[in-house]
């Protein structure tokens, strides 16, 4: 059983830094996939980031070079630095793992990738 709570959430002004935070918990965490997804009101899921256990990352187009996925193996945790950021990036933030041994037949960008979710953090860009 794998537990994951964000937090880190709240408003920023357009152009500014923010850091979400993702805490995990369970023994699966090092050799997980961890993403982070978010989702706006009246729109679907999309993905953001993603870290697999050796440390490859993938990025949504929309963020690459503006956010950073990291983790951190001792204290369990994932993170998502976000600079720069735009009105757009207003959404819930949504923290999850792919604990799974077996082949998922999806990639680090596809929500049935995840079996593991969190309860979001809002993050909201006013202009």
């Amino acid at each position: 059983q794998v537990q994951l709570v964000e937090s880190g959430g709240g408003l920023v002004q357009v152009g500014g830094s923010l850091r979400v935070s993702c805490a995990a918990s369970g023994r699966t965490f090092s050799r997980s996939l961890m993403g982070w997804f978010r989702q706006a009101p009246g729109k679907e899921r999309e993905f953001v980031a993603a870290i697999s256990s050796s440390g490859a990352t993938y990025y949504a187009d929309s963020v690459k070079g503006r956010f950073t996925i990291s983790r951190d193996y001792a204290k369990i945790m994932v993170y998502l630095q976000m600079i720069s950021l735009k009105p757009e990036d207003t959404a819930v933030y949504y923290c999850a793992a792919d604990t799974r041994t077996a082949v998922v037949g999806a990639g680090p960008s596809a929500i049935r990738r995840y079996d593991y979710w969190g309860q979001g953090t809002q993050v909201t860009v006013s202009s």
